[in-house]
């Protein structure tokens, strides 16, 4: 009986993160930590916040907020990819910082690599910039992937 509880009192410990490179990401992939620096960052798409309906009206309309959309280039010493920023996470992607991504994936848009953090990621600007100079002639977001279905006999 001592044994079983020493087992529920023992918590798993926590993984340290594995941090890779900006070249080791592929199509489809999740749960990536990378530091990077941010080169570029350009709004794609800002939606002010709805107009307060009358109270009449539905209530799902009250998590409804502004929607902010910017496509951040960022890189490291292996070369760079297009990070797609989300509400507050744009200011965090300004051109210079350096951040730390964890637990990124990558998304496919028209057949190119995008990488973005979700609800269950993080992005920190780091307290001291990167010492790493940008790969900027390798960016896998211009690479084009096409889906092929193998069909096996």
């Amino acid at each position: 009986m001592a044994s079983n509880q020493e087992e529920i009192s023992n918590k798993p410990a926590k993984r340290k993160p594995v941090f890779i490179k900006v070249d080791q990401l592929k199509p489809g992939t999740n749960g990536h930590n990378l530091v990077v620096k941010v080169l570029s960052s350009d709004t794609v798409l800002q939606k002010p916040q709805p107009p307060r309906p009358s109270s009449s009206s539905s209530s799902s309309s009250h998590n409804l907020r502004p929607t902010l959309i910017a496509e951040c280039l960022i890189g490291d010493d292996t070369g760079t990819i297009i990070f797609t920023a989300r509400n507050e996470q744009v200011d965090l992607m300004k051109a210079g910082n350096t951040v730390i991504v964890r637990n990124a994936k990558i998304d496919m848009f028209k057949g190119s690599m995008r990488m973005a953090v979700d609800k269950w990621g993080r992005i920190e600007v780091a307290s001291d910039p990167a010492d790493f100079i940008v790969k900027e002639d390798n960016n896998l977001s211009l690479v084009e992937y096409e889906l092929v279905n193998v069909v096996e006999e």
